[in-house]
């Protein structure tokens, strides 16, 4: 087993332990916020982290264009869908959760 291979495996492990977390964080915590936290921050890094793997496991210029453009298009729509989740909330203004945003009661 080469050097890469077990900075790619470290990578993968570490990944997918964070997307892991980003599941239970979706599932655990309460509030839109906290949920949408959970559900972006830990959960592109993953990602992210396992494209690396992916690529450290067969190191090309070849592996490298695709894996880099599904990293680009996971960064972005992540961030556009974790916005488009936040004004919904905001729009609601529903007591639903422990969210602190005022109801229309």
């Amino acid at each position: 087993m080469s050097v890469l291979d077990m900075i790619a495996s470290a990578c993968l492990l570490l990944g997918a332990v964070l997307a892991l977390s980003a599941g239970i964080g979706l599932v655990r915590f309460r509030t839109t916020l906290q949920r949408m936290h959970a559900g972006t921050k830990p959960q592109v890094l993953g990602v992210l982290l396992v494209l690396l793997a992916m690529w450290l496991h067969r190191p090309s210029l070849t592996y490298a264009g695709p894996l880099l453009l599904v990293a680009l298009s996971q960064v972005i729509t992540v961030s556009v869908a974790a916005y488009m989740v936040a004004r919904a909330a905001n729009a609601r203004h529903s007591s639903d959760d422990d969210t602190g945003l005022p109801s229309d009661d």
